[in-house]
């Protein structure tokens, strides 16, 4: 069971100064879950490397059990330092991709041929997607075979509206995930604000926010 989980190389939160990046419990749930599960994880990222931390997921409020673990995991901080360059990632060798969110998907994952490609090709292959809060991003240009959004007709979630308001990023955030996710067919589906709510559609698995993370990569291993 080999699951290729990407992370963003974006760093810079629009034009505020502000850094962004992954969201450290976005990556750590998911990592835990497959790891525990006996997969085999491979992690990349559009420049390889060390991805940029989002500062805000790595406050003393935002700690949970995973990123605690994550925090006393030698081998797992090496292997998040060394991701692979996305470029030279081969679909083939994957059974699943999960990519974690974080603010900075939306500007480069959500724009990056070779993520894209990707995508395209696990979906076309019928193996599992899955993305969680900012990270369905990655749909804004994935199609199927027809040429229509990969999400057309598809049950998804993601990042809502009003979330995005209530991290006042609304106006810095060059698209809002919800209204993407609309814009491409998608039957967008949300729960609570900050609460855990996940949505499974064939092989495709979208979790709303932070709190998501978990049950998101949780529905992916079913499916596999």
């Amino acid at each position: 069971m080999k699951i290729l989980m990407v992370l963003t190389s974006h760093d810079q939160l629009g034009d505020t100064g502000k850094k962004t990046g992954f969201w450290l419990e976005e990556f750590a749930a998911p990592y835990y879950v497959f790891k525990d599960a006996g997969a085999d994880i491979t992690l990349a990222s559009p420049k390889g490397g060390q991805p940029p931390l989002d500062p805000s997921s790595d406050t003393d409020d935002a700690q949970t059990d995973d990123t605690k673990r994550f925090k006393s995991d030698p081998a797992a901080q090496k292997e998040l330092a060394n991701t692979a360059v996305l470029s030279t990632i081969s679909a083939d060798e994957f059974d699943a991709i999960f990519y974690p969110g974080g603010h900075g998907p939306l500007w480069d994952l959500a724009e990056d041929s070779d993520s894209t490609t990707l995508i395209e090709t696990f979906s076309a292959s019928d193996r599992p997607v899955g993305a969680v809060c900012h990270a369905p991003a990655i749909f804004k240009h994935p199609k199927n075979a027809d040429g229509k959004p990969l999400v057309s007709g598809k049950k998804v979630t993601g990042f809502t509206n009003t979330e995005e308001e209530g991290v006042g990023l609304t106006d810095v955030v060059p698209f809002l995930v919800e209204d993407m996710l609309k814009e491409n067919g998608g039957e967008y589906r949300k729960g609570d604000d900050w609460a855990s709510f996940v949505v499974i559609d064939g092989k495709l698995v979208t979790g709303q926010n932070p709190a998501s993370s978990a049950e998101a990569a949780r529905e992916l291993l079913r499916l596999l």
